[in-house]
């Protein structure tokens, strides 16, 4: 049995007892990163050296979990969260040279408070633009359960990590379902929480009403321990809610008795595999014998809910890249002989196709002439979307459907297709535009071996009930305990 084999709070009663030191966990990390690293391409950047006195600094002090709930645990970081003299790219050849940022995102400030040890950044498509990974500018990461699927995009790298057993857990973020629908993929469990909950100051901006950073962790426990750690109002982010952090690993009893769950029929309409809807109706099922109760419901505005993300936040993202220009920081054309093509180039040549795409999109949307057809209406069908949510959970407590339609696809079986490429997250998107908190669980394995995942959508702030429900399908089944082989921990 490997360290990786253990919860957090298991490993926490062996750093207690001095069975094993932060020093052998940081080890452990590092061996298993080169033995499988080369073949899942998870980490863009590692940071060995300030890890391993990191840990042998943490073994001179006496562990206190109550103060640091994270003493020692190492974690990946997906590499849009800037971490102070660590390189933070994007996974783009635009902040390839970004490698000294002067400060620290505020999660990694809290993770630093609560005594993790980070171990490197973690690869992503481009600026969390993409569904499968393969628009990172420097490799695409692979799923470790088959090298020859993606894992998911855009925190691929942050759910392969997880999954292969290279890190005991890893920060993503989520814009349309960038950690859910990896999570989904790679058979871990992702948490998009609510939009407000967890502080955005030094997340490098997607689009700035969805992005949300959460955690990535191989059960439910330890993804609620994390975000705990990671949540709670910030002086630096306008857009973080002044609402109470619980303690979301106390409410993990197992007893959703009495549960009101609603299952929207477009969830489980065209698009969803037999197989994927299968298993949502065995999970149901394994709700129905602990007690909990479900219902059909109806999210009429499902169907217009891709268009609308797409509007959106490229409309936003058009607008937050518009810094990258070469002057400040990130890379500058060494082609340009005036400064307009030193705009020009930098921009041409530091972005990729993916993130070229949707800046044109979202700026025709903003143009003038058509601002009012697109964007202005795209956000009147965001409302609608929303109160969908509102109406459901005047009756409900949860909304439970498929991650994802399909489980992983092929590595370039959908790169030329971008249409099909985002439809792929048709189920994830409706809760970014909405704001709800949402988590994927793995709840089923596909014939040829990959997993899937069982997403459960909560009401606003309400992480506690989302976090109950899943602990109670995890501890009903066995899905979590499936490792890939290439992880090299259980088989």
């Amino acid at each position: 049995m490997s360290l990786f084999d253990n919860s957090i709070k298991e490993l926490e009663v062996k750093l207690h007892n001095k069975e094993v030191s932060v020093t052998e966990l940081v080890d452990t990390s590092y061996k298993r990163i080169a033995e499988v690293d080369d073949q899942v391409q998870a980490f863009l950047t590692l940071d060995e050296e300030n890890a391993r006195n990191e840990a042998k600094a943490l073994d001179n002090e006496t562990p206190d979990f109550a103060k640091h709930p994270l003493f020692g645990m190492p974690a990946g970081i997906k590499d849009n969260i800037v971490s102070k003299a660590l390189r933070t790219t994007c996974a783009s050849q635009f902040l390839r040279n970004f490698d000294d940022p002067l400060y620290n995102a505020t999660v990694i400030e809290k993770l630093n408070d609560a005594k993790s040890v980070k171990i490197g950044k973690l690869n992503m498509d481009e600026f969390a633009m993409g569904s499968s990974n393969e628009n990172s500018s420097f490799t695409p990461t692979r799923n470790p359960w088959n090298t020859d699927y993606v894992p998911g995009g855009s925190s691929g790298g942050s759910a392969a990590a997880v999954a292969s057993g290279e890190v005991f857990y890893a920060l993503g973020s989520d814009t349309g379902g960038s950690i859910r629908q990896p999570a989904s993929f790679c058979g871990v469990v992702g948490l998009k929480p609510t939009y407000g909950r967890v502080s955005r100051f030094g997340l490098v901006a997607f689009a700035s009403s969805f992005d949300q950073i959460g955690p990535i962790t191989r059960n439910v426990a330890d993804n609620a321990r994390v975000l705990e750690v990671i949540s709670g109002q910030d002086k630096m982010d306008a857009t973080s809610a002044n609402v109470e952090v619980p303690a979301f690993t106390e409410g993990l009893t197992g007893d959703v008795k009495g549960l009101k769950i609603a299952v929207p029929k477009e969830y489980l309409g065209e698009g969803v595999s037999e197989e994927v809807r299968k298993s949502v109706m065995d999970a149901l099922a394994v709700y129905e014998s602990l007690g909990a109760q479900w219902e059909e419901v109806s999210l009429p505005h499902t169907k217009y809910a891709v268009a609308t993300y797409y509007l959106l936040a490229s409309s936003e993202a058009s607008a937050n890249l518009a810094r990258f220009d070469g002057v400040r920081y990130g890379v500058r054309s060494e082609n340009a002989k005036d400064m307009l093509d030193m705009f020009k180039l930098s921009r041409s040549e530091g972005f990729g196709d993916e993130v070229k795409r949707r800046i044109m999109l979202g700026t025709y949307a903003l143009s003038s002439g058509y601002y009012d057809a697109f964007y202005k209406k795209a956000q009147k069908v965001r409302t609608l979307i929303k109160q969908d949510f509102d109406h459901v959970f005047e009756s409900y407590d949860v909304v439970i459907g498929p991650t994802t339609p399909t489980p992983a696809f092929k590595v370039g079986e959908n790169i030329d297709d971008p249409l099909t490429m985002y439809t792929n997250d048709i189920l994830t998107i409706p809760v970014n535009l909405a704001g709800v908190p949402a988590i994927s669980v793995p709840c089923g394995m596909s014939e040829n071996g990959l997993p899937y995942g069982l997403q459960i959508i909560g009401k606003y702030f309400d992480e506690n009930t989302v976090y109950r429900t899943a602990h109670a399908f995890e501890q009903a089944t066995d899905y979590h305990t499936k490792r890939p082989e290439l992880g090299g921990v259980s088989k």
